[in-house]
């Protein structure tokens, strides 16, 4: 029931806002404006040519043969305030009503004058009245054009009436039928003029509205995450969006630009896909930019009737690397369940080997050789069940429980552990700028298991140096506010060409490491909506972040 009455009061609303645009555009007057400047034109056009057709004609005059001289006068006077309406029209010197209603009253005067000099009724001149009443009532408010349709009559009557008393022919029933005319024109025009003044208003909102629709696509392709261009039938760029310019390499727009310009491998193709509707609309090309050469994937949408494909045409571009990073990351999604599966079937296998060698190794009569044997046996078979391990830990991310922690305390209680069990000396692991007010929210276990492995590896790493210096950092991210913690180590450092695979799985550059480390730290602050950094230290060494999320924003956002 509330979802009809807001449905209905919604039409109603946008009910009202057009007829209240409408409203406000009758009451403009720049029609009106339109209107006086027309009937102006046409007014100069009169008093003009009825002086050319008195001075360029010969005797009898066409018009001015009862009194010339004011017949000259007149036309003129009427000439000259042409001119000051067109001035005054063109600067607005008073409100367009009151130009219109002043123009109208001398229109009637003049015609009546001019009307008069000539030969009345029979010369014909009374007609411009209907012209200029008639045109000038689109210009005037309602209730006017009836009072200045008055006046016309009352002029033409009178100088009826008056040449009669002068001893002039008179014409009373074509004077009648003028005023009648008049009359009539007066009162239809007005209820026009407001149908065209809605016209042009409505006409006005649906350009209005058709512009910003326009802009709000052209806001929508800009900002989609596809690359997407539009070309026309010669093949020249109609519509194009920033993903697209950046993929093809392309630095300056492209719009209304053939597209051989800034892809000619993809015009081309383009080219013989139109010939030819065996080929497919779905290529992979090669772009050429300034700096490398990208594998495209295209898909052509013919934009015609019937799927036309020599008219317009939509072409979807995407980058083939990020679809076959995708596939790829599938793969190794697909083989990570596999290798837990198998993990799981040849642990219990590598213990009883393990087993086996340690009652080995305890037996009697066993020679060096033997010993080193079954030595090698441990070893390796430690180090393929702590393969398995790590693993098995990657089949089990999913479950987290989160929770708020203060830092500092947890830290002095991991290092003591830490440290004990790694027999670490004194200063060789150090607590360094933690301020007691920072909380974090994770997982408990696996920011111990994250920071086990960031320490462990600073150890290993910091000892080939020859000296152990391990220090943890904590504090908050100036520009965003939120939470890191920071291992820093004075080791070799790592290679910046291979830093950015140091978080894949089974990369290690160390001799017996797994490679699934710092693989498993990263997935387990993801798990916990943390991020893990790899930081070139100042001076050398290395420094790996953890950047939390924001507690308080986190807990906000849980639902109840």
């Amino acid at each position: 029931m509330s979802q009809a009455n807001s449905e209905i009061s919604g039409k109603r609303t946008n009910r009202g806002n057009r007829e209240a645009f409408l409203q406000r555009a009758i009451e403009e007057p720049d029609l009106s404006w339109r209107v006086l400047m027309t009937l102006n034109v046409f007014r100069l056009i009169v008093a003009a040519a009825l002086l050319a057709l008195f001075f360029g004609g010969g005797e009898p005059h066409a018009f001015g043969n009862r009194l010339p001289l004011l017949f000259t006068a007149t036309a003129s006077a009427y000439l000259m305030f042409g001119v000051i309406v067109a001035i005054a029209l063109t600067r607005r010197w008073a409100p367009v009503n009151a130009q219109a209603f002043t123009s109208i009253l001398f229109d009637i005067v003049a015609v009546s004058v001019l009307m008069f000099t000539s030969d009345g009724m029979a010369s014909g001149l009374g007609g411009l009245l209907v012209v200029f009443v008639g045109a000038g009532s689109l210009a005037l408010p309602a209730g006017l054009p009836a009072i200045v349709a008055a006046i016309a009559t009352f002029a033409i009557l009178g100088e009826e009436v008056f040449s009669g008393f002068v001893g002039h022919d008179t014409n009373y029933p074509a004077a009648g039928l003028l005023c009648a005319i008049i009359f009539a024109m007066a009162l239809a025009v007005r209820p026009l003029a407001r149908r065209i003044q809605m016209s042009e208003a409505l006409a006005l909102q649906r350009g209005v509205d058709l512009q910003n629709l326009s802009e709000l696509n052209e806001y929508i392709v800009q900002h989609l995450r596809e690359s997407i261009l539009v070309i026309d039938e010669d093949d020249q760029v109609r519509l194009s969006n920033a993903s697209a310019t950046e993929l093809l390499g392309v630095t300056e727009p492209i719009r209304d630009q053939a597209l051989e310009k800034c892809a000619e491998p993809l015009a081309d193709y383009v080219r013989r896909w139109r010939q030819d509707d065996s080929l497919s609309a779905h290529p992979e090309i090669t772009i050429a930019t300034a700096g490398n050469s990208v594998r495209l994937n295209a898909h052509l949408a013919p934009l015609g009737k019937d799927g036309d494909r020599s008219g317009p045409a939509l072409v979807f571009l995407e980058d083939a690397s990020l679809i076959n990073a995708r596939v790829q990351q599938s793969k190794l999604a697909s083989l990570g369940r596999l290798s837990a599966s198998i993990a799981h079937e040849i642990r219990n296998p590598v213990g009883a080997m393990s087993h086996a060698a340690q009652l080995l190794a305890e037996s009697a009569g066993l020679t060096s050789d033997d010993k080193r044997l079954t030595e090698i046996i441990q070893t390796h078979s430690g180090r393929v069940s702590h393969i398995i391990d790590n693993v098995l830990q990657l089949s089990r991310r999913d479950s987290s429980q989160p929770e708020r922690l203060q830092l500092r305390p947890w830290l002095e209680e991991f290092a003591q552990e830490f440290s004990r069990t790694l027999e670490l000396q004194e200063g060789e692991l150090s607590i360094d700028r933690v301020p007691d007010d920072i909380d974090v929210r994770m997982d408990r276990g696996h920011l111990r298991q994250v920071m086990w492995n960031l320490c462990d590896n600073a150890v290993k790493y910091a000892s080939e140096t020859g000296g152990i210096m391990v220090e943890i950092q904590a504090g908050r991210i100036a520009t965003k506010g939120r939470p890191f913690l920071e291992v820093c180590d004075l080791g070799h450092g790592v290679d910046p060409t291979t830093a950015d695979k140091i978080f894949e799985p089974f990369y290690t550059e160390r001799s017996g490491g797994t490679g699934l480390g710092l693989y498993i730290s990263r997935e387990l602050c993801e798990l916990n909506r943390a991020t893990l950094l790899y930081l070139d230290r100042p001076g050398g060494g290395s420094i790996f972040r953890i950047v939390f999320a924001d507690p308080e924003r986190w807990e906000a956002q849980e639902p109840e």
